[in-house]
C-alpha cells in the first residue's frame, strides 16, 4: 500500500528515493544537511546551507518541468503554501511522485519532517530534528503582541493558522493580527507592542521599515529562522529572543 503524502495523497515509492529535487528552500537545506548524496536539484530561492552546489529549476511558483525532467528525480518534494497544486499536478501527469508537505504549526513541521525523513527516504530521524524538538518545548504562557510584517506597498501581515503565527506564541508572544492568514493593513491599523521586519521575503532595512513604526519597537530578524522549518530551527528560539529581547 502505498504512502500518503501529508495531504492524503497516494505516493507509491518501491524504494528509497536516491534523486530528490525540492522546491522549497526549508526542505532543501534540509535534505542537503541529512542526505546530500540524494538531492539532484533545487529553486533559485533555495539558499541554504551556504555553498549549495545543485542545478537549479527557476522558482518556487513557476519551476521549469522541462528542467525538472532532466534531473530525472524518483521524488519532488513541495509545499502547499509555497507551491502551485498546478505544478505538482503536471509533474504528476508526467509520472513524477510528488510528496506535498502541509505546515501550518511548529508540531505540524515536527510530524511532517519525522514522516519525510523516516518513512519516506528511510533515513530515519535527523539529530538536528531531535535537537529542535527539544528546543520548542515546552510552549510558554502568552505574553506581548507581536505583528510580523512580510510585504510593504502595500503592508501585509502574518496572520491566523500559519507556521509563523504559532511560532510567535512557541516564543511566547500573542500575534496581534489574527483576522486571516495574510492580511493587508496599514501600520496604524496593526495594534501590536513589538512589529518583527524580517529580510524575506520583503526585504525590511534600517532604513526601509522601521521608520512606519513611530513610538513602537521594531526589530530587524532573520527571516529564515521566522518562516523556515528545517535545520534552522535548531537555533532559531534563542536567536529570535535574543533579536526582540523578550
Amino acid at each position: 500500500m502505498p504512502l500518503a503524502d501529508d495531504l492524503g495523497h497516494p505516493v507509491a515509492l518501491p524504494t528509497a528515493p536516491a534523486r530528490i529535487v525540492s522546491l522549497v528552500p526549508s526542505l532543501t537545506e534540509a535534505l542537503a544537511v541529512t542526505v546530500p548524496d540524494r538531492l539532484v536539484g533545487a529553486t533559485d530561492w533555495c539558499t541554504h546551507p551556504a555553498g549549495l552546489d545543485v542545478p537549479r529549476v527557476r522558482g518556487t511558483k513557476n519551476p521549469s518541468l522541462a528542467a525538472i525532467g532532466d534531473l530525472a528525480p524518483d521524488l519532488v518534494v513541495a509545499n502547499q503554501e509555497e507551491n502551485r497544486e498546478l505544478d505538482v499536478r503536471r509533474l504528476r501527469e508526467a509520472g513524477v511522485p510528488v510528496w506535498v508537505t502541509r505546515i501550518e504549526t511548529l508540531d505540524d513541521a515536527f510530524a511532517s519532517m519525522r514522516r519525510l525523513f523516516g518513512d519516506v527516504l528511510r533515513a530515519g530521524a535527523p539529530d538536528w530534528l531531535v535537537e529542535a524538538e527539544g528546543a520548542w518545548a515546552p510552549a510558554p504562557e502568552p505574553g506581548p503582541r507581536v505583528a510580523v510584517a512580510i510585504w510593504r506597498d502595500p503592508w501585509m501581515w502574518v496572520g491566523a493558522r500559519t507556521f509563523t503565527g504559532d511560532l510567535l506564541a512557541r516564543l511566547g508572544c500573542t500575534n496581534a493580527v489574527t483576522t486571516e492568514r495574510y492580511p493587508k493593513a496599514d501600520p496604524e491599523e496593526v495594534d501590536a507592542e513589538v512589529v518583527l521586519l524580517p529580510d524575506e521575503p520583503y526585504v525590511f532595512t534600517a532604513d526601509d521599515g522601521p521608520e512606519a513604526f513611530p513610538g513602537r519597537v521594531t526589530a530587524l530578524v532573520s527571516g529564515r529562522q521566522l518562516t523556515w522549518y528545517g535545520p534552522s530551527l535548531t537555533t532559531a528560539r534563542d536567536d529570535l529572543l535574543a533579536s526582540v529581547h523578550l
